[in-house]
């Protein structure tokens, strides 16, 4: 079946943006997502149509050739697209978790995060970073006043032992690629056009494997769990990052691990609501006590406080209780907790309740 058009299955038009391109896209991978649309193999083919259209429309070189000759120009250059490909060998290609890395889904449940290459600038042994982990958790309100710990499981990509994250089976070696002599780039001539393309044999990494590692399938790594302490400090926010350095996903050939960042959200509480380092708790007081004044003791989140209530109190009003909030990210100090007053009526009188506050409105006039 013929392809169909990258900028509409990315719905954009042909001058948009390079930005414009990758919010669109960003878009359709949100919802297209097969952490999202488990079982749903409709959902994955549009997630690889998309990505595939992505994959053309951001890279300019790939681009210009699509915009002049279509699918067939850049067929002719080798580029193969993604409908071959697996839902993971997606995800790890450097573009697209370039941009997963942006999104705060950290919970799509795969490493993400700016990946290395093997076989960068041709050279598959120089030592390279290792990916960036990104997870996500939920605590209370009471866990972010007082700080916690959580114990992760992560799941990484890791340098195969069997092979040493060549991807050839033991005793062998990657060949320089015969299509491009181990450049990764191959030209192209059409008509007056030079054209200089990644070389679709190597997919640009200049090396073939022909004899596959039989642990990795040639890939170079293997997925490993490894649990750790993640200590998240008293006073978080809703929204911050706890960043665990070294405990991402390990460098290729000597090069350093790459770090755990850890995305927390704070579930709501059923009383209290938090405002940067003050605490807002609503206090329902009745009218009476609203009126006469009254001294009254709450529960906060590190204990009872006891406010006084002025005479003569509206609804409304906020009774501040100085460094009583939440505490500072190490820092010192704390915000302040402010009791808001909610003054309530009784819906039923007895007869002498009634009889009182007829005589109170008679005195009001």
């Amino acid at each position: 079946m013929p392809k169909k058009d990258y900028y509409a299955i990315l719905e954009v038009s042909r001058g948009a943006s390079a930005e414009e391109i990758k919010r669109a896209y960003k878009k359709l991978a949100m919802q297209l997502h097969p952490d999202r649309n488990p079982g749903d193999a409709e959902a994955e083919e549009r997630f690889k149509e998309a990505s595939e259209a992505y994959q053309v429309l951001s890279d300019p070189e790939k681009r210009r050739i699509y915009d002049a000759f279509g699918h067939e120009g850049l067929s002719g250059t080798g580029f193969q697209g993604v409908g071959g490909m697996g839902i993971e060998d997606i995800l790890s290609q450097t573009i697209f978790g370039d941009l997963f890395s942006d999104f705060f889904g950290f919970g799509f449940g795969r490493s993400s995060g700016v990946g290395y290459d093997r076989y960068s600038s041709g050279d598959w042994t120089r030592p390279a970073r290792g990916r960036d982990v990104k997870r996500r958790i939920e605590i209370t309100l009471e866990q972010a006043f007082k700080g916690t710990g959580r114990t992760l499981a992560v799941q990484f990509r890791d340098t195969c032992d069997a092979c040493s994250g060549t991807g050839a089976r033991a005793g062998t070696a990657p060949e320089h690629c015969p299509a491009c002599n181990g450049r990764g780039q191959v030209v192209h001539s059409r008509g007056a056009f030079v054209l200089t393309t990644t070389c679709g044999s190597c997919n640009g990494t200049g090396h073939i494997i022909k004899d596959l590692c039989e642990e990795c399938h040639g890939r170079g790594e293997v997925v490993r769990e490894r649990r750790i302490e993640v200590k998240i400090p008293a006073g978080i926010d809703d929204g911050q990052i706890v960043r665990v350095s070294g405990q991402g996903e390990p460098g290729a050939h000597g090069g350093p691990p790459g770090d755990l960042y850890v995305a927390v959200s704070i579930a709501p509480h059923d009383r209290i609501h938090r405002e940067d380092l003050d605490l807002i708790l609503p206090v329902e007081v009745p009218f009476t006590k609203a009126a006469l004044g009254a001294s009254v003791t709450l529960e906060s989140l590190d204990g009872p406080v006891e406010i006084v209530i002025p005479s003569g109190s509206q609804p409304g009003d906020d009774i501040v209780v100085e460094g009583r909030g939440m505490p500072r990210v190490q820092g010192r100090g704390r915000g302040d907790l402010h009791a808001i007053l909610k003054v309530t009526v009784p819906r039923k009188l007895t007869r002498k309740q009634r009889r009182i506050l007829e005589e109170m409105e008679k005195e009001d006039g």
